[in-house]
């Protein structure tokens, strides 16, 4: 996919969110704005070309890629001798689970602060059943093709470049544990950001962004807008892939995902495509996940927004994190009855809230058409975020962004829930507005 005729609508939105990440500000820019970094279009080509060889590693070796087994042991061969043979500086660190050897592999873009890393990582096997195309060879050689697309370009970004292939994370995030429990301190404190993909092809897709950490998770949902593709927060596989290591030791990480054994909602398909009622990914954990099982499209734009965010989250100075105010206290919002509201209170922010005041919305209930959700300010003034629409789709977890410039920031902000119609019920799980 060419960036070109893209490329106006994306910066545009860009000079709104990255602020300090990204590189020089053009002499006409707007005071306090950034113009994005533009990466290389990642060739989908390519992606697929690295799929079709971890594939046909697979079929030499017993149908698999899991760890303890050849296929496994092969994949890290060929991904190291890529980066090997393009300049990186690459490290294969061995562990040991189940009475079997397993492998890390890291790779470093020489230059860069090294007190300032930007890590990007995917585990590389598969699980015993199948040969993982999808889950996650799809993450695997999306990240390969953008670390071979920096040293093509000779890539020299403000910080440091560093990439990872995580062995027996199907075996419970054993490679990447591994990775994190062994570093030490210091070099934890020089990780300024982890970058997660796994799963990122799925034949029924879903854009879905983690929502771990302010600038990352908005980095990745500016790109998107620049496509016109709406996205949702990752709840699926919360906390169970590579990035948990990260985040539990207090690095920020943030990443992308296309949809595992859930279903897709109604809702999802109409803004999406594909086929309500069925999984993202059937072949989930299958044999099937072959590289039948990739949906071309999704698998080209998250290459391109890995290579985006790789990009621009690298060529400036981190800027601070934003502040977040949450309500997790579930509430509940009685079948066709009055109002009900979670709240937050705001604080330490200084003069009114920003034009692109992050909503974050989780509520539980059986079918959301019946739902009217409204962001209410401390003065009283109402935001429609949601308006009964959607219909017999379950479950609103989605982030919206309002323009509430016009209001003091700090005071009592509450998003008020009524169920307007029968049989239905649920509860507002929580509720969270970020301020950059």
């Amino acid at each position: 996919m060419k960036l070109s005729a893209r490329l106006s609508a994306i910066a545009g939105a860009s000079a709104l969110v990255l602020g300090a990440f990204a590189g020089a500000v053009p002499a006409n820019a707007a005071p306090g704005t950034a113009a994005a970094v533009t990466p290389p279009d990642i060739s989908v080509t390519n992606v697929k070309q690295h799929l079709a060889d971890l594939q046909t590693i697979a079929t030499n070796n017993g149908g698999n890629r899991a760890h303890g087994r050849t296929g496994y042991k092969a994949s890290i061969d060929f991904v190291k001798a890529k980066l090997d043979a393009a300049g990186y500086t690459t490290t294969l660190q061995q562990f040991t689970y189940n009475g079997s050897t397993g492998y890390n592999l890291i790779a470093d873009w020489p230059g860069g602060d090294p007190n300032q890393v930007v890590m990007s990582g995917s585990h590389l096997d598969s699980v015993s059943s199948g040969p993982g195309i999808n889950d996650n060879g799809s993450g695997s050689a999306a990240i390969l093709e953008t670390a071979l697309a920096v040293s093509r370009a000779q890539f020299q970004p403000t910080k440091h470049l560093r990439f990872g292939w995580w062995g027996a994370e199907e075996l419970g995030l054993v490679g990447s544990k591994y990775y994190v429990n062994n570093l030490p301190a210091t070099e934890r404190s020089k990780i300024s950001g982890y970058l997660n993909f796994d799963m990122i092809g799925s034949p029924n897709p879903g854009y879905f962004v983690y929502d771990d950490d302010p600038t990352i998770e908005q980095t990745f949902k500016t790109y998107f807008t620049g496509l016109g593709i709406p996205t949702e927060i990752e709840t699926e596989g919360d906390g169970r892939s590579d990035h948990a290591p990260f985040k539990n030791v207090g690095i920020p990480v943030g990443g992308l995902f296309t949809g595992a054994d859930y279903t897709k909602t109604a809702a999802q398909a109409q803004k999406w495509g594909g086929t309500a009622g069925q999984a993202f990914d059937r072949c989930y954990h299958s044999s099937c996940d072959t590289t039948a099982n990739i949906n071309d499209t999704a698998l080209d734009r998250n290459a391109d927004a890995i290579a985006y965010a790789i990009w621009n989250l690298s060529s400036g100075t981190t800027p601070p994190p934003g502040k977040v105010f949450e309500n997790t206290a579930d509430v509940s919002v009685p079948d066709n009855g009055a109002a009900v509201t979670s709240s937050v209170t705001v604080s330490g922010i200084t003069g009114n809230a920003p034009s692109s005041l992050s909503v974050g919305v989780n509520i539980v209930h059986t079918y959301i058409g019946d739902l009217v959700v409204d962001l209410i300010a401390p003065d009283g003034s109402v935001y429609n975020l949601h308006n009964r629409s959607g219909g017999s789709a379950d479950n609103i977890n989605q982030t919206y962004t309002v323009n509430a410039s016009s209001e003091v920031a700090n005071g009592v902000w509450k998003l008020r829930v009524q169920d307007k119609a029968a049989i239905d019920t649920g509860y507002i799980n929580s509720f969270k507005l970020t301020f950059p």
